[in-house]
């Protein structure tokens, strides 16, 4: 009998509490996906029950229903008209969900993440260099090296470990800007500004004043000439600015004016917005909470330090941490020796040993290439790769780093730990404290043994372990259950490979072939197969999208499984759909989370509409790349028509070659 849509659009309606509960709604090929407002007023039983429903599950901040492919969309028609709610794209649905999750203070963490995480590998790369470089000029200008810098050798290796910092301010306007949707280069240009050599840098007004002021108002307001060297949140608030301006011009600029008009009204208001009110306001934060600095560090029972220490790393976020230089030369001036020193390399040994925790703790390839060298740095006292790339993307670890470094900056008050001098901490610190070395290394001990015991403690990898998901034959509860113990809290792998095996399964069950035969599939890549449920993707593993098997392969070329068609080849190269002449419809999807590669380790030899032999080269894959970016390359051979036969039967197990049978249909 033949579904009535209107009806089960209602009934979903009805058991998600109704078209006030929905935030939004989108469909894929084969699923309704729904992002809610309240998940308490799901009536969880009537999902389950609903009138042409194959199963639903909860993944990525979204209810997704599976109907299929043809009767997910005319179910999406009606639910879209019953409810009165606007559509939206899968992806607008997916970006919904992300951000229904958190609140704003967690999207404003994210955001910092989504601009500092792409850079981080630049800045790793200068911060582990520049705390070597600043250890052995330190060493040798107090006689404990010597060391040769009249030659191209060091000079070039001394370019090349400060120029991320010197010129971070273009990085973060380039990469803010893609992550708030504007024009990188605008960005780019937004932070080339605040650098500017126009401008007094900014690193020398500890030491030399403010050289330069320019009246806004004449008698009532100014604007001090200098620039923003060492500031992250200035450049931060510009891109969003810049972002806010110019998508607003390209909706209401003619296009014909659009290319010139837009860039240069975005760039100069951003520029007078910024210069004249953004940067100031910082200033003026700047010194009121030196001032309030200055007063905590005069607090009995090393309280005030305590407190410094905590929040040293806040600090950093906002580039604030770039003043501190005039407590350092003030106290040297007064005391001979600075107070303030062995407080701030607590503070970075915290966050050192935080990240540190993260890199051993995670099974994720990627977060422990970043944790690992983030940390060293770190320790070598440049923390903005740890605290951007790793500490304040997942928050635990940063106030484990934050409470690390309190201790140790509590303990080194107490103790009247002081400096001889200024410009190093970290491992290196102890070098200015060798009048008080033993009290260095306990500082240092408890600092990073604190953060980093709390850190181990509080993190957890978003992603599961994939050797620890399994899963059953497809039903309701089954798939919900499944999907329920792996989601992901950002869209990954469940989402991404699901939404690229629904790009293909759209293609290749357009015209669902009404007069299958029997057939043998054979292996279209050589390695060892495996069963379907041992597959690390729950919507692959619970078989949702169709019967089938999974090869691990052990070389990287893929072949044609049977005589038939090529119907899809995914834009990103990660999944080659084929009708075989026997009315099979096969897909093939290339690792898990492949998707995000865009396209980098696939190369096709065949293209939509070809006619292909069993056997016949498809594509080669660079499985090593898919490896190193620390993504599973095993793939899924899915029966995407599996309804059409009676059965759909794995019969292969362990090693196998090209052309060995694997499944048989019947």
């Amino acid at each position: 009998m033949a579904l009535d849509y209107t009806k089960a659009a209602q009934e979903i309606l009805d058991a998600i509490g109704g078209p006030d509960n929905v935030v939004s709604a989108a469909h894929c090929a084969t699923r309704l996906r729904l992002v809610l407002a309240d998940d308490s007023k799901v009536d969880q039983a009537a999902v389950d029950n609903a009138d042409g429903a194959k199963g639903n599950f909860k993944a990525s901040g979204q209810l997704q229903v599976i109907y299929g492919t043809g009767t997910v969309n005319k179910v999406y028609d009606e639910f879209i008209a019953l409810g009165h709610i606007s559509a939206a794209t899968k992806a607008e649905a997916k970006a919904a969900a992300a951000e229904q999750q958190k609140n704003p203070f967690m999207r404003a963490i994210k955001l910092l993440g989504d601009v500092f995480v792409p850079i981080i590998p630049a800045i790793v790369a200068s911060g582990l260099l520049l705390g070597i470089m600043s250890a052995l000029s330190f060493m040798d200008s107090n006689g404990f090296i010597t060391l040769s810098t009249d030659n191209a050798w060091y000079q070039i290796l001394n370019l090349v470990s400060n120029t991320a910092f010197t010129f971070l301010q273009i990085l973060i306007g380039y990469s803010a800007a893609s992550a708030f949707g504007a024009n990188p280069y605008l960005g780019a240009v937004m932070g080339m500004l605040l650098i500017n050599p126009g401008l007094q840098n900014a690193n020398t007004v500890a030491t030399e004043g403010v050289q330069q002021t320019y009246a806004v108002i004449p008698g009532l307001y100014s604007i001090e000439w200098t620039g923003y060297q060492g500031h992250v949140i200035p450049i931060v608030i510009a891109a969003g600015i810049l972002a806010f301006i110019e998508k607003r011009l390209h909706k209401v600029v003619p296009e014909a004016f659009d290319l010139f008009v837009t860039p240069l009204v975005s760039v100069a208001a951003t520029a007078y917005i910024t210069m004249l009110a953004v940067g100031p306001i910082f200033v003026w934060a700047e010194n009121a909470i030196l001032g309030g600095i200055q007063f905590l560090l005069t607090l009995p029972l090393g309280l005030g330090s305590l407190i410094m220490g905590a929040l040293y790393a806040p600090t950093v976020v906002t580039g604030i941490h770039q003043m501190y230089t005039t407590i350092d030369l003030g106290q040297i001036a007064t005391y001979g020796v600075t107070y303030w020193l062995p407080l701030a390399s607590a503070a970075n040994i915290g966050q050192a040993g935080a990240a540190l925790a993260v890199a051993l703790k995670t099974r994720d390839v990627k977060i422990r290439s970043l944790a690992l060298p983030s940390s060293l740095s770190a320790f070598m006292g440049i923390t903005e790769p740890a605290i951007f790339g790793v500490n304040l993307r997942f928050f635990k670890p940063f106030i484990a780093g934050c409470i690390g470094g309190g201790l140790g900056a509590m303990f080194a008050s107490i103790v009247g730990l002081a400096a001889a001098g200024t410009g190093v901490t970290g491992i290196f610190g102890i070098l200015l404290c060798l009048n008080q070395p033993i009290q260095y290394i306990i500082m240092f001990a408890i600092a990073g043994l604190v953060a980093f015991g709390l850190s181990y403690m509080l993190y957890r990898d978003e992603t599961p372990n994939a050797e620890a998901v399994q899963a059953e034959p497809t039903t309701n509860a089954t798939v919900q259950a499944s999907v329920n113990a792996t989601a992901r809290d950002e869209a990954e792998a469940a989402a991404v490979s699901a939404a690229a095996a629904d790009a293909a399964i759209a293609a290749v069950n357009g015209s669902v072939a009404s007069d299958v035969q029997p057939a043998t599939i054979v292996s279209p890549m050589a390695g060892t197969a495996i069963p379907m449920k041992e597959v690390s993707d729950p919507v692959f593993a619970s078989e949702a999208m169709g019967a089938g098997i999974a090869i691990v392969p052990s070389e990287g070329t893929l072949h044609a499984p049977a005589d038939g068609k090529v119907i899809v080849l995914a834009d990103t190269g990660h999944a080659v759909g084929v009708m075989t002449d026997a009315g099979t419809e096969i897909l093939m999807h290339i690792g898990i989370d492949t998707v995000g590669l865009e396209g980098k380790p696939f190369a096709p030899h065949v293209k939509v509409g070809d006619h292909v032999r069993a056997g016949q080269p498809l594509m080669d894959v660079d499985l090593a790349y898919i490896k190193a970016q620390g993504l599973d390359t095993v793939t899924p051979i899915i029966i995407t028509n599996t309804a059409a036969y009676e059965a759909v039967e794995p019969c292969a197990s362990g090693d196998v070659t090209v052309g060995d049978p694997i499944i048989k249909v019947h």
